[in-house]
């Protein structure tokens, strides 16, 4: 039996990460003060480390793949594989930003105006090559932590921070002149370990598993019973993934209608599924959708 090397991310993702996982169909259990948790699938060895370094980790094939940020892919200017997009983050599921911010009171308001200045970030390559394109130069300097404070007490005149909610930046009193661009979460493999068979129908598994449960979570599936002279009704109000399953019940003038939905428009659709003569409305949570 064939092992893989899976990297997940240490830091504001870890738990997101291992939530997903869970849903996924793998409970991954972390150690206190140790980089290997356990994970119940005997062809998975996990390692925890930061999104910044798993693309070094995984093209070097100290790791065969591994979950990290498109920004961190970008920054190293990784030749890993990309194997899926996955859109999900510490607070939402919605991409992360990584803009360019000064203070609020600060007369910069355009980039142009960043000529000549100092930047701190932690996002140095990817932050060098845009300004480099805009023909602005401007000094960058690699940032250790707390880059908002260093603006707010001038050691900076602007900075170039990622942001999920803008909570931080406005507690800071910083103001955003423009959006850099935006990151979500990847997973990447080895090329070595993409070019092995077992390992890339392994690496696939996964990706499919994580993808169906980042799916279905917003959908929501219904079920319900329906009088026959109330079906087309009912089917007509109905939205779908796809077309309803509709099955006759026992002995009766009456059927069973399943479907999927988005978990927002449920709330509006139950009340009129009943105006319409549905009856014994079910709401269930689904773990995936492939």
């Amino acid at each position: 039996m064939g092992t893989l090397k899976l990297g997940l991310p240490k830091g504001s993702l870890e738990q997101a990460t291992i939530e997903l996982f869970e849903k996924a169909g793998w409970l991954i259990k972390p150690k206190a003060r140790n980089y290997f948790p356990e994970i119940d699938d005997p062809e998975l060895a996990c390692s925890i480390c930061r999104p910044q370094e798993m693309s070094r980790y995984v093209e070097s094939g100290m790791l065969d793949a591994g979950i990290t940020g498109r920004d961190w892919t970008m920054e190293n200017q990784s030749e890993a594989v990309l194997v899926t997009d996955l859109v999900y983050s510490k607070v939402s599921r919605k991409p992360t930003r990584w803009v360019i911010a000064v203070k609020g009171d600060s007369n910069i308001t355009c980039l142009e105006d960043l000529e000549g200045k100092k930047i701190s970030t932690e996002l140095i390559n990817v932050s060098k090559r845009f300004f480099a394109e805009k023909n602005i130069n401007v000094d960058i300097e690699f940032s250790w932590g707390a880059t908002e404070a260093k603006v707010v007490s001038g050691l900076v005149d602007a900075i170039v921070e990622v942001t999920e909610t803008e909570n931080t930046i406005r507690a800071h009193g910083l103001r955003i002149i423009y959006e850099l661009m935006e990151s979500n979460t990847q997973f990447i493999a080895n090329k070595d370990a993409w070019n092995d068979p077992w390992k890339r129908e392994k690496i696939e598994n996964i990706a499919l598993m994580l993808q169906g449960s980042l799916k279905a979570e917003r959908i929501v599936g219904l079920k319900m019973n329906v009088p026959e002279e109330k079906l087309k009704d009912v089917i007509d109000i109905l939205p779908s993934l796809n077309a309803p399953t509709i099955a006759n019940l026992y002995n009766a003038a009456w059927f069973s209608v399943e479907t999927v939905v988005s978990e927002d428009v449920v709330r509006d659709l139950i009340p009129t599924l009943i105006k319409g003569g549905a009856e014994g409305i079910i709401e269930y949570k689904l773990s995936k959708v492939i």
